[in-house]
């Protein structure tokens, strides 16, 4: 990816967690729907999108699930950014979604999808604050003019 300046960060990153909550919109209406699997799926994708919303703020730009994984957890989890928690919430996501959509005879209840659907939730919330404070770091800062 080409080096992208601040407003285009803000931009994408803009764009990143749009996509993220309509995943967790998505998510809603599954479970409404006892559509557990499909529920659990957009869950975990609803992560994916504000952790990648987030990530972009930074410069970085994964093209992984585990990228993903392994980038939040260096600049913002080692640093004290984002707590152990949200990185839970994150894996347990990431792994419940690999079970449903690849396994073969995965099945999910009620209360599990659930579940999921309360750490997506929690999990945007977290991101969207830590997200906003970094944008209001990124306007402030003068842009380079070099690229």
């Amino acid at each position: 990816m080409e080096r992208l300046n601040s407003e285009e960060k803000i931009i994408l990153s803009d764009i990143r967690f749009k996509k993220g909550q309509e995943m967790l919109a998505d998510a809603v209406k599954s479970m409404k729907n006892r559509m557990y699997m499909t529920s659990v799926n957009r869950s975990y994708y609803a992560a994916l999108h504000a952790a990648r919303s987030l990530l972009i703020l930074k410069g970085v730009d994964p093209l992984t699930h585990d990228g993903v994984k392994t980038m939040i957890s260096l600049h913002f989890i080692r640093p004290k950014i984002l707590s152990q928690e949200v990185m839970r919430y994150f894996k347990n996501l990431m792994t419940l979604r690999t079970d449903v959509d690849y396994g073969d005879f995965e099945s999910v209840e009620k209360n599990e999808a659930d579940g999921a659907l309360k750490q997506a939730k929690r999990f945007l919330k977290i991101i969207d604050s830590v997200r906003k404070k970094l944008i209001k770091e990124i306007a402030r800062r003068p842009e380079s003019t070099g690229k």
